[in-house]
């Protein structure tokens, strides 16, 4: 009787060890406070083709409730089915900061990276948009034809033209103003110009510019990267 007093208070005493192993936050890793938040550095809202790795990393970065960076504590990152990560998880660095490479998904459309602190309890979503071939070629078409005119930014190899024209074009990730037209409107105002909507005449018409097909592929494109996502409420499904 008393062997089997002592055996179960050893059996207890090994549960209660295992217990505080499995809560014990991973060695050396820094504890994460209540009110923590994870923001986006950068890297956020990036247009790829699918299967390719985006051009810049994500970074993230883990504050506590007062806004101070917090180092040294662990994060993971998980994605659609497809997505890759280097690395897929580690410490926050001495600002706070994880950095990662990301490769987008064998599948078009926009998906979701999801950070996290190892206990789930801090998150934080940043969303990509992967191209298939037919918005790869709109992106392409757009770049030769359409980007002096709706893209704000000055680069290198081109100077934007957008501040020169009255009324401003309007970049093409507005969605506020893009997902209002059709694709039939798209289509119209892309091959005849502002004046087939009753738009401004600086819009050139591309009809004899651009294939049906092309046009096709550039409207594809406009919707995806379309900020807020379009959304096609036209369509209608048949009730059972």
């Amino acid at each position: 009787m008393k062997e089997r007093a002592i055996l179960l208070v050893l059996l207890l005493g090994m549960s209660a060890c295992a217990k505080r192993a499995v809560d014990a936050p991973a060695s050396g890793a820094a504890a994460v406070p209540s009110g923590a938040v994870l923001t986006e550095v950068s890297g956020g809202k990036q247009v790829t083709r699918i299967g390719a790795l985006l051009d810049q990393p994500v970074v993230v970065q883990l504050n506590d409730a007062q806004g101070t960076a917090i180092p040294g504590a662990v994060l993971s990152l998980s994605g659609a089915q497809g997505v890759k990560f280097d690395p897929a998880s580690g410490p926050t660095d001495a600002t706070g900061q994880f950095t990662t490479l990301v490769s987008a998904p064998g599948t078009s459309g926009r998906f979701q990276l999801l950070a996290s602190t190892t206990d789930g309890k801090v998150q934080l979503k940043v969303e990509q948009v992967a191209l298939g071939y037919e918005q790869l070629l709109g992106r392409q078409l757009s770049n030769q034809y359409c980007v002096r005119c709706h893209d704000p930014e000055s680069t290198p190899e081109r100077v934007s033209n957008m501040d020169n024209l009255d009324p401003k074009p309007h970049a093409f990730t507005e969605g506020d103003t893009y997902n209002k037209f059709s694709d039939a409107d798209l289509t119209a105002i892309i091959g005849h110009g502002g004046p087939a909507l009753n738009k401004a005449s600086s819009m050139p018409p591309f009809g004899f510019t651009l294939s049906p097909s092309e046009i096709q592929a550039l409207t594809s494109y406009i919707r995806a990267i379309s900020d807020p996502p379009y959304s096609d409420t036209t369509r209608v499904y048949a009730s059972k």
